[in-house]
């Protein structure tokens, strides 16, 4: 069984994260996510973020919001 090892992030990180993201409805999806994660307990981290997001683009409802999905987890691996 794996143990949720809590990864230090500094407050400044995860800020340039959000920061990051370019348009509304990007930062709202993050916004979002990032409140999931916290009021689910688990720490915030780019692995939580990345996981929740590939989760909720199984369940997209239309091309552009699969395009905000993939430009934030390609913003969170580092890739345009």
């Amino acid at each position: 069984m794996q143990a949720n090892v809590r990864i230090p992030a500094s407050v400044s990180d995860i800020s340039a994260y959000l920061s990051s993201a370019a348009l509304p409805a990007q930062q709202a999806i993050l916004g979002a996510v990032v409140t999931e994660i916290v009021r689910s307990g688990r720490s915030l981290n780019r692995k939580a973020i990345c996981t929740r997001l590939v989760s909720r683009l199984q369940t997209v409802t239309s091309a552009e919001e699969e395009h905000h999905y993939h430009a934030l987890i390609g913003l969170l691996l580092d890739r345009n």
